[in-house]
């Protein structure tokens, strides 16, 4: 019986019961029912999720438990990611709204950001980023607030993609220091030049998206899909990067499980394939110098 659930930890623990029941699938920012539920219980009752332990015996009221669970049985009926639910996701130790808008934020270049991109731009000074195919914009957000310096840039196709960035922009106070803009990846930022470029573009195969869970078809599909191979953005980013970059100018992008494929369409390109805690997560560093040697590959395979 719900009647004899009371506290913040009741709640959890009956929240990733009924998820694990359920056979949800957890992919988006959490990987296991136990998180997810946390995520759901404390966004609905306003606290944050590093909330002390201590706190986990505070007991609900009759309207906070009314509205935990019936976000519980929404989760399982529509198969509704939690952020969405919750209207909050975090990345990089910090709050993004989220929405339908755009993907969930869950990218592992948080580790990065969080890290000062350590080893890959020590000695290296920062002017001018660019955070493409930003989507809730929390990339580049987080970029810049975890490098107050550096001047941002970040980019979307999809209107309303931006319209949730330039809200998130609003909520971290950065409307002074940041620019959001509409593009078709580098075609809205024509002469523009950038000592780093970041970018966590759709990289889905087809057949991939095909077998995906119901959870990911409430996410815009634009953000996810990128052809057969999964690599059709990835490739123009490579071809035109150079163009955007400053000489000593460094490009990392997320291909995800796109990462055999991409290595075996270009062998010659020396792809660095970065290490995180949880191991490789698809995600490679280059230098402008090694993407305009290797122009004429890159352009090859764009093509075919």
């Amino acid at each position: 019986m719900t009647s004899e659930l009371a506290t913040i930890v009741d709640f959890i623990r009956y929240a990733a019961s009924r998820f694990n029941a359920a056979g949800l699938t957890f992919g988006h920012s959490h990987d296991n029912a136990i998180d997810e539920a946390t995520h759901l219980v404390l966004s609905s009752v306003h606290l944050p999720p590093d909330l002390p332990p201590a706190y986990g015996n505070a007991r609900l009221t009759a309207d906070e438990k009314a509205g935990v669970l019936a976000l519980v049985e929404r989760r399982i009926a529509t198969r509704e990611p939690v952020a969405y639910l919750a209207g909050e996701a975090w990345f990089a130790g910090m709050p993004f709204k989220s929405d339908k808008r755009a993907l969930v934020p869950r990218s592992p270049i948080a580790e990065l950001i969080e890290d000062g991109f350590s080893p890959w731009l020590d000695g290296r000074e920062i002017e001018r980023a660019l955070d493409l195919c930003t989507g809730s914009g929390c990339i580049g957000i987080a970029m810049a607030v975890h490098n107050p310096r550096w001047r941002v840039d970040i980019a979307d196709i999809s209107g309303d993609a931006l319209a949730l960035a330039r809200e998130n922009i609003a909520l971290h106070q950065l409307g002074d220091n940041m620019r959001a803009v509409r593009s078709d990846l580098f075609d809205g930022l024509r002469g523009e030049r950038y000592d780093l470029i970041v970018s966590n573009p759709p990289y889905v195969t087809d057949a991939e998206y095909a077998a995906l869970p119901d959870e990911y078809a409430h996410e815009p599909k634009l953000g996810l899909t990128a052809g057969a191979d999964g690599l059709d953005i990835a490739l123009r980013i490579l071809l035109d990067a150079p163009d955007h970059l400053t000489d000593d100018g460094l490009l990392i992008v997320e291909v995800g499980e796109s990462e055999r494929a991409l290595a075996a369409l270009l062998p010659e390109v020396p792809f660095v394939w970065i290490e995180f805690k949880v191991g490789p997560m698809g995600v490679f560093a280059l230098e402008r110098r090694d993407l305009v040697e290797h122009a004429a590959a890159i352009r090859a395979a764009a093509a075919r």
